[in-house]
């Protein structure tokens, strides 16, 4: 992710924040523990988004947290990446707490160590029937192939030229019902028209026919931090905001696959935001469909920072607008 702006600039401009010192503690890098802190806040809705639950995560093992990515591998079953390279799976059970909890690394290409970049994951997919997952990585602009043990690189390709710029890369990863996947930048190569996107008719992690290239205009929603695909072909684009009160504004709309072609412009339909007392740095988005209705999941990144929180929240999505589709 671009760091929107690091933790030291937000003290530059806001001032060490009360209770914000890190302690020094013993670095665990072993545990696996995971305990969910259910979030205490009024049902209730903000535009089109209606709280459900949520929880504030929480694990001694000192890679636990920046968490930029999140995919849904079941009824409650979730898979969060980290932008330290960080993959943790578990399960929530009815009373909210984790089982089957997993904190680990994600494979690396040499076998052995890796740089920082090599680690940076911005966006997930994962394969419900094959079990494989794909990830997009920031720092060094490729989309990997993971097989479904997440131990092996099946496969990994750069994006096109030009290249993003390391720190406003791919963002966001989208499948569509057909196959295609998208690909969103966070800030690459702004332009009048919007920021770089991409639309890839194959495997983006696998050798291929180049990627369609548009553009997206957020029309001051944010950045684009994640997207996730709805049951009616549109896609959920999570936007984030930097501010002072809040510090972090997440936008959630929708946009319509069908308007993209080569070098278009592309505009989206805002949903609703998520509430002040909820707000914080959500990066990973996955939408799942039960009992009739559509929910959105959202984590958010911590930035390992003692003021801000692993957030996994779940919203309803109600009275969404019609789509083009469903209109003709």
């Amino acid at each position: 992710m671009r760091r929107l702006l690091s933790a030291a600039a937000i003290f530059l401009l806001l001032g060490p924040l009360p209770g914000t010192e890190q302690r020094l503690r013993v670095m665990d890098r072993t545990s696996q523990r995971i305990e969910a802190r259910p979030l205490v806040y009024p049902a209730g809705q903000t535009g089109m988004l209606r709280f459900v639950r949520g929880w504030r995560l929480v694990s001694p093992n000192a890679m636990f947290g920046g968490f930029s990515a999140l995919a849904l591998t079941g009824p409650d079953r979730f898979q969060i990446a980290g932008d330290n390279g960080v993959l943790v799976r578990m399960t929530l059970t009815d009373e909210g707490q984790p089982r089957a909890a997993h904190i680990g690394t994600i494979a690396s290409p040499t076998g052995g160590g890796r740089y920082k970049s090599q680690s940076d994951v911005e966006s997930m997919l994962v394969d419900r029937q094959s079990g494989r997952t794909w990830l997009a990585l920031e720092g060094i602009n490729q989309v990997w192939r993971l097989d479904p043990t997440l131990t092996h690189i099946e496969s990994r390709r750069a994006l096109p030229e030009p290249t993003w710029p390391s720190n406003s890369g791919p963002e966001a990863m989208a499948r569509l019902a057909d196959g295609r996947t998208l690909i969103f930048s966070e800030d690459a190569h702004s332009d009048p028209r919007g920021r770089e996107a991409l639309l890839y008719t194959g495997d983006p992690a696998a050798p291929g026919p180049a990627p369609l290239r548009f553009f997206y205009d957020a029309e001051g929603k944010g950045l684009v931090s994640d997207a996730a695909p709805l049951p009616d072909g549109r896609v959920l684009l999570v936007h984030r905001r930097l501010g002072l009160s809040p510090i972090f504004t997440t936008t959630l709309a929708i946009v319509d696959p069908a308007d993209i072609a080569k070098d278009a412009v592309v505009r989206s339909e805002a949903i609703g935001q998520v509430p002040a007392p909820l707000a914080d740095n959500y990066e990973g988005a996955a939408v799942m469909r039960r009992d009739g209705h559509t929910f959105v999941w959202l984590v958010a990144d911590n930035n390992f920072n003692a003021w801000q929180r692993s957030l996994l929240v779940e919203f309803e999505l109600v009275d969404l607008p019609d789509s083009k589709k469903a209109a003709r």
